[in-house]
């Protein structure tokens, strides 16, 4: 009897340990939105990695990430950076997925056209 309690408790210890984590989704855009409002903005911030599964895996995204970078290209896509610099790979991989997603390329092309 005392044999049944340990062998469950083998079995959840194996069980557990080959689980495999989760894969990273990847970073969230950064829209600089306060609870869900997009502010507005006179000039662009880089974004730091560009889009992981969370946006381009069909079985990851979210319906609200998604308006979130569709909105923001949608408002804000023809500014400039406020460094004022050119989009970096990063910057144009987002650019490039707001396109991919079915929106306007001509709201994020000064994004996408400079070298």
């Amino acid at each position: 009897m005392r044999r049944i309690p340990l062998l469950l408790s083998a079995l959840l210890v194996s069980l557990v340990a080959c689980t495999a984590p989760a894969p990273d989704p990847g970073p969230r855009f950064e829209d600089e939105a306060a609870g869900g409002v997009v502010p507005e903005l006179s000039c662009l911030k880089h974004q730091p990695r560009g889009p992981g599964p969370r946006y381009t895996d069909d079985t990851l995204r979210r319906t609200d990430e998604i308006l979130a970078l569709l909105r923001y290209y949608t408002a804000n896509g023809a500014k400039k950076y406020c460094d004022g610099g050119d989009p970096t790979e990063a910057d144009r991989q987002w650019a490039g997925l707001y396109v991919r997603l079915g929106a306007d390329r001509k709201n994020v092309a000064a994004l996408l056209d400079r070298a």
